[in-house]
């Protein structure tokens, strides 16, 4: 992918926009792959496994430039796979976290929503490291604004996050690096020139305009 390589993670929170079929969840598994997550997500050390081991990925294509700071503890999200990540967390096993990790309340006792919140209001902390891929899937506007809130109180607490997401709301996270995947690769973008910004607001602006056009 044309770019990847000018493409900077040492930022508190890097964001990565693009249409379906851009190439963001392609990468950001590359990222969470190289980093040694697991590639089904979950924590980034697992219980009954060895440590995570940093690597390069893609072939050979990709690899991480790491500081002398490891991560005290991470997480990987991927949307199609929290359901069975949800299982283990409630299932009590012999090498499942505790529940208290989560809020004490069963995962599948919760919505999809409610149980994505609830895991990241009590792991995303400071040191950790936490990597999502299209996490606004699971929420509403209003948890898309509680998702936001808690990466910010995270981010300013030492974790870094790496997010691929369409949701205007997460893209706008303060002082974010924000890039932007197309035909051209990978660029840096502004919030207001990314196209999802653009498209959402103009249709919010005249829904009419839009669905006029869909319609024709």
């Amino acid at each position: 992918m044309a770019g990847v390589e000018a493409l900077r993670l040492d930022a508190p929170v890097t964001l990565l926009a693009g249409d379906n079929g851009s190439g963001k969840s392609t990468l950001i598994e590359a990222i969470a792959e190289a980093i040694g997550f697991g590639a089904e997500g979950g924590e980034l050390d697992r219980l009954g496994e060895l440590p995570a081991v940093p690597r390069e990925v893609l072939g050979g294509g990709l690899g991480p430039v790491l500081s002398d700071t490891r991560p005290r503890n991470g997480y990987f999200l991927r949307a199609e796979s929290f359901f069975n990540i949800a299982q283990f967390v409630d299932s009590g096993g012999v090498f499942s976290p505790d529940l208290s990790l989560y809020g004490d309340v069963p995962l599948h006792g919760q919505s999809h929503g409610e149980s994505f919140l609830a895991l990241a209001a009590n792991r995303f902390a400071g040191e950790g490291l936490y990597i999502l891929d299209e996490p606004e899937a699971a929420l509403s506007v209003t948890g898309a604004l509680a998702l936001l809130s808690i990466v910010l109180k995270a981010a300013a607490g030492g974790a870094q996050f790496v997010i691929a997401t369409h949701s205007p709301i997460l893209l706008a996270v303060p002082g974010a690096h924000v890039y932007e995947l197309g035909p051209g690769g990978v660029t840096e973008c502004a919030y207001d020139d990314l196209d999802t910004v653009r498209l959402t607001r103009g249709f919010l602006e005249a829904p009419e305009r839009y669905l006029r056009a869909a319609l024709e």
